[in-house]
């Protein structure tokens, strides 16, 4: 489907369209929501352009993704969805300035666009253009990249509180750990998928900085272009920030876990020496020699099982002391 938004007074309205035979001329953005074949061709038609293909989109060249044709400047960036949810993926998204009119091709439902457009609908400028849609958009692509690294950032902080300093003692939380790991695994996850975002809006901004030269921009926006690339810069760096750590926390979960198997297996290889005594005693006295005083005394078995119970405490106590354990 398809949205067509017009100018009115003091704000931006979703005009409807009946069927695919006019659009009107005043039309400011065209929004294509997962179109069919014949409303990519109807949008062709009426604005001009050429609509490129899901296939097309999922290019990775930046010569795909970044190009003029026929006068129409085609940007195609890789933007965030389901970012609240366990599963956040990412989409290409498409955006064509075609003249002042801007037409955008995606096929999910990032949050930006909603933003916008109840914004636009609210209240706009009295003569916009597709170009300052284009820029609200993306300035709520990057607002958007940002509120989603302070959650992250805040997670990866609360990780690392439960990874230093536990509320209860660390023995046999196994199921804790797993949580932990999962959490750390899903953060990076996500932090590496915005940081792809900002680097694809990063190019989409240094492109229309380099094709803007020709074209007679306001002030304000050519401000608003500079103060775009400085915010994708300081927060792709605050992106690798928040790798390192995650990094770090991932090493500091690992070796606490190492840390904790290290101590089981202390505590088997204590518990072997300390059984060795009693278990050379008792073999001694397993023997059935004919001959063995022991086993003529009136108190040789209890003897025997002292001797044992002494043989294991003593290597005990001798390892506390020595603070082995």
């Amino acid at each position: 489907m398809f949205s067509v938004f017009l100018p009115a007074e003091s704000s931006l309205k979703k005009a409807s369209v009946d069927g695919l035979a006019t659009l009107p001329e005043n039309a400011i953005w065209i929004d294509l929501v997962k179109p069919t074949a014949a409303e990519d061709r109807a949008v062709e038609r009426l604005a001009g352009i050429a609509v490129p293909t899901r296939e097309d989109m999922q290019e990775i060249e930046i010569s795909s993704r970044l190009y003029i044709e026929n006068g129409a400047r085609y940007m195609t960036a890789t933007l965030m969805c389901n970012s609240d949810s366990d599963m956040p993926k990412t989409t290409a998204v498409t955006f064509i300035l075609a003249g002042h009119r801007l037409v955008t091709v995606r096929y999910d439902e990032p949050k930006p666009f909603a933003l916008v457009e109840h914004k636009l609908a609210r209240s706009c400028a009295a003569a916009i253009t597709g170009e300052m849609v284009l820029m609200e958009l993306l300035d709520a692509v990057i607002d958007r990249c940002a509120d989603i690294l302070e959650r992250c950032g805040a997670d990866i902080d609360q990780v690392s509180h439960d990874i230093f300093e536990p509320e209860s003692e660390r023995h046999g939380h196994a199921k804790q750990y797993s949580q932990i790991l999962i959490a750390i695994g899903r953060k990076g996850d996500l932090t590496s998928k915005v940081r792809e975002s900002l680097v694809s809006i990063g190019r989409v901004v240094t492109f229309l900085s380099a094709v803007m030269e020709g074209v007679k921009w306001s002030k304000d926006m050519r401000e608003q272009l500079k103060t775009m690339q400085r915010d994708v810069a300081s927060l792709t760096d605050h992106s690798s920030y928040l790798s390192n750590k995650i990094t770090f926390v991932l090493d500091a979960m690992l070796g606490v876990v190492n840390l904790e198997q290290n101590n089981i297996i202390k505590l088997f290889s204590v518990m072997a020496v300390v059984l060795m005594p009693p278990t050379l005693i008792a073999s001694i006295y397993g023997m059935n020699f004919k001959v063995m005083p022991e086993l003529e005394w009136q108190h040789g078995y209890a003897y025997a099982l002292f001797s044992m119970v002494l043989a294991a405490v003593l290597p005990y106590f001798l390892f506390k002391w020595k603070k082995w354990l």
